[in-house]
């Protein structure tokens, strides 16, 4: 896909069979690099809780901290289609509240469409979001910030009803306007299912091969996380490793004397140390 994607190209590419990679960032200096490597879409997910502030669940992320982010992202990666990820209790208690809420996304920072964990009973909270203009990206399957509620996770769609409770699902969410889907942990024969009973993008986190495209988080692909992780992440560096050394041989030469060396320093013009001890000789 070329610079400036679009929710056009997306579905473009939807009809063509080009995969879509996506992936989730959650600062400027990571944005610019995703940016770099050719992908069509950025996430900003409410995992930055996670991720970035240290907590154990996606549910204290707020909207001021989610617009900082998502903005910083867009500034980091303009020519990106980048999808902004509504916190939880900013869409739960209305539909202006979440009209208002999602506009700051697009306004304030630039984000082309708007993700919301979605049940049925939010299709109106989706038609709102869809008739004030916004684009909308239903996530259903796995949702984190029903945590509370769940309490663990596992795998959605793996029998036969629970597989047509998520194909009509997600036919009730394309009709209320969202046009793309991401599907999380759903068993890989459904979420196929569904890709191809559907006509927007379909993206698959941890949902198997047959979607329309897949998204990872950048820590995960970076192999900077640590501790459990889901089935469905992989690792294609180990940086957490190679991050550990670096900042240890840091550590060592500021120990030895050897950083900063002359070549990292700043330095007077020529003549001005000798000009200024004669000034302080001529002062003592």
């Amino acid at each position: 896909m070329a610079a400036g994607i679009t929710i056009a190209d997306l579905l473009e590419a939807k009809a063509a069979g080009r995969k879509v990679v996506a992936v989730s960032c959650y600062d400027y200096t990571t944005a610019r690099l995703v940016a770099q490597a050719d992908v069509d879409m950025i996430l900003v997910g409410d995992s930055a809780a996670q991720l970035m502030l240290g907590h154990d669940s996606t549910l204290p992320a707020t909207m001021d901290f989610m617009v900082a982010i998502t903005a910083a992202v867009r500034r980091g990666a303009p020519n990106v289609c980048l999808v902004a990820d509504m916190p939880f209790l900013s869409y739960q208690l209305g539909t202006s509240e979440a009209v208002r809420n999602a506009g700051r996304f697009a306004a304030e920072a630039g984000a082309q469409m708007i993700k919301i964990e979605a049940t049925n009973a939010y299709l109106d909270v989706i038609k709102a979001l869809s008739d004030a203009g916004l684009a909308v990206m239903a996530h259903i399957g796995i949702r984190p910030q029903h945590i509370t509620k769940i309490g663990r996770f596992k795998a959605e769609a793996t029998t036969a009803e629970m597989a047509l409770e998520m194909i009509a699902l997600a036919q009730q969410m394309t009709g209320a306007g969202a046009l793309s889907l991401l599907l999380e942990g759903t068993a890989a024969e459904v979420a196929e299912i569904v890709t191809a009973q559907t006509d927007v993008p379909v993206i698959s986190c941890g949902s198997g091969p047959g979607c329309d495209g897949q998204i990872l988080i950048a820590p995960d692909i970076l192999g900077l996380t640590t501790g459990a992780k889901p089935k469905f992440a992989k690792n294609y560096a180990n940086l957490a490793e190679l991050t550990v050394k670096a900042i240890t041989e840091y550590a060592n030469e500021v120990r030895a004397g050897k950083y900063p060396d002359r070549d990292h320093s700043y330095h007077m013009k020529p003549g001005q140390l000798e000009r200024l001890n004669q000034l302080l000789s001529s002062s003592a």
